[in-house]
């Protein structure tokens, strides 16, 4: 077996593919500059998969023009170069203005521009010919998210010796939506390209296998097919290929641990605030998903309403700036600012602000910290395909306190039944759940994070990553 440009497919028997490598590069104060290992979910949950084989990650650094391949321990990095223009149209472009409004239910209007797709085309086959090269013969590869959707038929192309899952860590669009896609059989054949296609939720799966049946005409299968999760079948290309649902969650054990370290610190955020009565947290990447309007504009009527205290009251929100050059984030963003201005304006003083609005990303032990003083955290997105922040918040509270305000329109509130549950659109909801988490008898606040402390708890990344490997393994 022999991948392109003559590199023989020796190598790695178990490949990640995601749009970025798990690390950071960072400048050292002394002008040095070192590779971190990223502390995200997706490196976490793979940790021990890649240390009971010899593994690869392939992906972009996220700098421009870069080809660097960083050091890390036992994984052999793979790097995928982009350029100024390719990261502006795949990445900026059709990843981030074409396929995730499109996917959060079009809360932003998508755009649709044929060089844009051009260039996702070309990046795609560059993540596949790099994964091709990376790969053992019969390796297993798993593909991750939106930005790589062609990559499955693509390295089946190059490499049909290959075991390939993909796995999509965002929703996955009804047919009213998706149809508007002008390359609707282009992504669904690519995606096809796949073993196993996972999404978080059974929705996203009969999402994926009506469209299967209605855009390709291909048959599809939903009966039940004996393994945890899964969903259904599709009959493509001699192949059949199973969907399912794989709910993922946190490294939740560590979390927990990390965050009781950080009692003391917790304590004195608090004194910090002034010693508020009620402490409100959100924690957020700034995007228009997220729903940062929707519980400022909650907090402000629930002040106006006398319903909660803005001498008493105060809310952090933490929030990390994201795609800073697409216009809908700017917007947004402004709009976020002015309203936190005109809150803290009308219902604060000099010293003494009801909102404290931080953007800027926040240190990982500082973070937990947050989540240790918070007595309610506000997790309140139009769409979202799960939301980890809402489970490191429960993860965080093996003391048991706290309170978490949850929408419906998270991946998460299928598990979190416990949560106090609003509909982002429903401004008397919106209202209603704030104010009960707030303001409910301790006991009754207790008994609901007894229940999800212990759902997070039993329900770990590692048991995801378990799940979603063992049904790509089987049926070989």
């Amino acid at each position: 077996m022999t991948a392109p440009d003559g590199h023989p497919a020796a190598g790695a028997n178990f490949v990640v593919v995601a749009n970025r490598l798990p690390v950071d590069k960072r400048v050292e104060p002394d002008g040095t500059t070192v590779w971190k290992r990223a502390p995200g979910g997706l490196v976490t949950a793979l940790t021990p998969t890649f240390a009971s084989r010899t593994g690869a990650w392939v992906g972009w650094s996220g700098i421009p023009d870069s080809a660097e391949n960083p050091p890390v321990d036992g994984i052999d990095i793979h790097a995928v170069p982009l350029s100024h223009d390719e990261i502006a149209d795949y990445y900026e472009g059709f990843s981030n203005a074409t396929l995730w409004p499109l996917y959060h239910d079009v809360l932003v209007k998508p755009e649709y521009r044929h060089d844009w797709w051009d260039t996702y085309v070309t990046v795609n086959r560059r993540f596949a010919e790099e994964t091709s090269r990376a790969a053992a013969p019969g390796a297993t590869v798993w593909v991750h998210d939106y930005q790589l959707q062609l990559v499955p038929a693509m390295l089946r192309d190059l490499r049909p010796d290959l075991r390939i899952g993909f796995f999509l860590h965002i929703p996955f669009p009804p047919r009213e939506l998706f149809s508007q896609l002008p390359w609707r059989r282009e992504i669904l054949e690519g995606l096809l390209g796949a073993d196993l296609i996972g999404f978080h939720l059974p929705g996203g799966a009969e999402n994926f296998l009506s469209l299967a049946r209605r855009i390709l005409g291909v048959e599809v299968s939903t009966d039940p097919v004996g393994v945890r999760d899964r969903f259904g079948t599709v009959a493509y290309d001699g192949r059949t290929v199973q969907v399912g649902s794989f709910p993922i969650s946190i490294d939740s054990a560590n979390v927990a641990a990390n965050a009781a370290r950080m009692a003391d610190r917790a304590a004195e955020i608090r004194a910090e605030l002034g010693d508020p009565e009620v402490l409100l947290l959100g924690v957020d990447r700034l995007d228009y998903t997220k729903g940062i309007d929707v519980r400022l504009a909650g907090l402000e009527r629930l002040f106006a309403a006398g319903r909660l205290d803005p001498a008493t009251t105060v809310l952090v929100q933490l929030a990390s700036p994201s795609r800073e050059r697409v216009d809908s984030y700017i917007e947004m963003r402004n709009r976020i600012e002015q309203t936190v201005g005109h809150i803290n304006g009308t219902y604060g003083t000099a010293a003494r602000p009801p909102i404290r609005y931080l953007l800027q990303p926040v240190p990982r032990d500082e973070l937990l910290a947050y989540f240790r003083a918070a007595d309610v955290c506000l997790v309140t997105p139009m769409r979202d395909g799960m939301n980890l922040v809402a489970k490191e918040y429960l993860a965080s509270r093996d003391d048991l306190g706290g309170a978490l305000v949850l929408s419906e329109f998270t991946g998460a509130a299928a598990e979190l039944t416990e949560a106090y549950q609003l509909n982002p659109y429903d401004d008397r909801s919106v209202d209603d759940a704030i104010a009960a988490a707030a303001t409910d008898p301790v006991e009754e606040r207790r008994e609901r994070m007894t229940a999800l402390h212990e759902q997070v708890m039993t329900n770990d990344v590692d048991q995801w990553a378990h799940a979603f490997l063992d049904a790509l393994a089987a049926d070989r």
